[in-house]
């Protein structure tokens, strides 16, 4: 156990006694416990294997490569077509964990060995990404822009065209492109 995760585990939070029996559950297969984006991740020579989380509907448990994993109980979610490499496994009560315990740990194992064996999961790249009609326009009549945008790195630029092909009308995708502009010329990300 590491004390700087303890606060998450000690808040009044609807899933306390989720998180406190995925904790002993994962701890119980040798991982390091760190804590990651306020919540606890659990390591393997600082190497990212799985984390703990909570929503309002549901908690969680998160396999950083959970895309190669086998997944024979069919109980791992992508959480929305855009993630490439994550994967959940979800639980609403304590005692669907505990039904799940010995599952759980054979995921865990398996993450490890997948993380041991340095296999990557192959990730789309930018150019496999849409590209919003508004926004190819703007790029093929603004040079200053197109520089700007190919200037950003490759995960800001997925940020963006998302973004902007995410919205169904085509008024909501320009008025986010003239928002956004600004911040592409400066080198700017999304959420920069």
């Amino acid at each position: 156990m590491n004390p700087k995760t303890d606060f998450f585990f000690d808040q009044p939070e609807k899933w306390q006694k989720e998180f406190e029996k995925l904790r002993a559950i994962i701890l119980d297969t040798g991982l390091d416990e760190e804590l990651k984006w306020g919540c606890p991740c659990y390591t393997y020579h600082n190497r990212n294997i799985v984390l703990i989380h909570g929503f309002k509907e549901y908690c969680a448990i998160l396999f950083f490569k959970g895309a190669l994993l086998n997944d024979t109980c069919k109980i791992l979610i992508q959480q929305s077509e855009n993630v490439q490499a994550a994967r959940q496994i979800r639980f609403t009560n304590q005692e669907e964990i505990s039904k799940l315990e010995k599952e759980i740990k054979l995921y865990v194992y398996e993450a490890l060995e997948v993380e041991k064996s340095g296999v990557q999961v192959p990730m789309k790249k930018t150019k496999d990404f849409e590209v919003a009609k508004e926004f190819q326009h703007k790029l093929n009549t603004d040079t200053v822009l197109k520089e700007a945008f190919k200037a950003l790195t490759p995960g800001r630029q997925r940020a963006y065209l998302l973004y902007f092909s995410s919205a169904k009308q085509p008024k909501t995708r320009e008025s986010r492109i003239e928002k956004c502009i600004p911040q592409i010329l400066t080198g700017k990300g999304l959420n920069d």
